[in-house]
């Protein structure tokens, strides 16, 4: 397993990160999956052993329950993993119950130190943007609850990339902790991220963990053009994380996903997360499973490397469009690009 550094910080985090979405099986989250105390406690073995030093969860996950049987399962293993959790959707009926205020994040983060049995939080996220609440009171409680010792480190997931931009202003400019890391949805069937997030990543020094790698399932290998879904899965009609805006497309993805795979003598979903892991800007992928044979293919993708010639073919594949202003970065300004520029338009340039 390689560690890397957590954006501009001394943190080193493992390449896979467990995540823990399937813990709990309550309300929404049922759908996800349901794994209990006992099974918790082989899969985080499991990830351990591999030598995953993260864990992933948030407190809306089975309304705390992920968060209880993380709590729970590690026991006297609290100090090898690093846990990171996350606040902001709604954790009880009250008008005050979700959001970035002061007032919730701190309430927030004491619920979930209860339910995890650890007096700190390692990484501490702020789930999605809220655009009712200023960034000044949600980066000054975040600031606050860094200094007060209940949490360690600071990052934000799906936000813009001005949202995060004018954030990391505000922490310079009031010497607030600053974000480390950023969790976003970043796969080859949806890289939207290249247009601003990573570039933004390599400039700022922010960390990337990339939430749901494998697009929920779509790039395992599983779902195949004019194939029935496997028994028990989703359908790919309705899909709506990530939505599919061109299936025409998705499908040439996995077919030459399955093509390396096949030549390699390994799953889709390793070739899958080892391109995202080869990507600027990464640091740890959070990968989940309903069972432990899905830990372990997932696991597995940590020592996969792949070749110049296969990565080329799957950014070709996938390739998303070059938007303005960037095809006229492209066409004018290409002998200047510095590194953050060249996350996105990197491979246009060397064609």
């Amino acid at each position: 397993m390689e560690y890397r550094l957590l954006g501009r910080s001394g943190l080193k985090v493992s390449t896979l990160t467990m995540g823990t979405m399937t813990m709990g099986g309550q309300g929404a989250f049922a759908k996800v999956g349901n794994v209990g105390i006992e099974e918790a406690r082989r899969q985080i073995d499991l990830c351990l052993d591999a030598g995953v030093n993260l864990l992933d969860t948030a407190d809306v996950y089975s309304s705390g329950a992920s968060e209880e049987i993380i709590g729970q399962a590690l026991g006297d293993k609290r100090q090898q993993v690093l846990i990171a959790s996350k606040a902001r959707f709604p954790m009880g009926p009250g008008p005050n119950d979700r959001g970035l205020s002061r007032h919730h994040l701190v309430r927030a983060c004491e619920a979930s130190l209860k339910r995890l049995r650890t007096d700190v939080i390692d990484l501490y996220q702020v789930h999605e943007w809220d655009g009712l609440t200023p960034l000044e009171e949600t980066l000054e409680a975040l600031d606050s609850l860094v200094r007060q010792g209940k949490v360690r480190y600071l990052g934000c997931s799906n936000y813009s990339g001005w949202h995060l931009m004018k954030a990391l202003g505000i922490s310079e400019r009031e010497h607030y902790q600053r974000f480390v890391s950023q969790q976003i949805h970043y796969t080859l069937e949806a890289r939207e991220a290249e247009y601003e997030l990573l570039p933004i990543a390599v400039d700022q020094g922010v960390g990337v963990l990339v939430w749901s790698p494998l697009a929920g399932g779509l790039l395992s290998g599983k779902y195949r053009r004019d194939a029935q879904s496997p028994e028990g899965s989703r359908k790919l009609a309705g899909w709506n994380e990530p939505p599919i805006r061109d299936e025409e497309r998705l499908w040439r993805i996995v077919e030459a996903l399955v093509a390396i795979a096949g030549a390699r003598g390994v799953s889709a979903a390793q070739v899958a997360l080892a391109w995202l892991l080869g990507r600027p800007g990464v640091v740890s992928l959070v990968v989940g499973g309903r069972t432990e044979a899905q830990f372990k293919d997932n696991l597995a993708a940590a020592d996969l490397k792949l070749s110049e010639a296969e990565r080329r073919t799957l950014d070709e594949v996938s390739a998303p469009p070059v938007l303005y202003p960037y095809w006229h970065q492209l066409n004018t300004a290409k002998d200047r690009l510095s590194e953050a520029d060249l996350a996105l338009l990197g491979p246009h340039v060397a064609g």
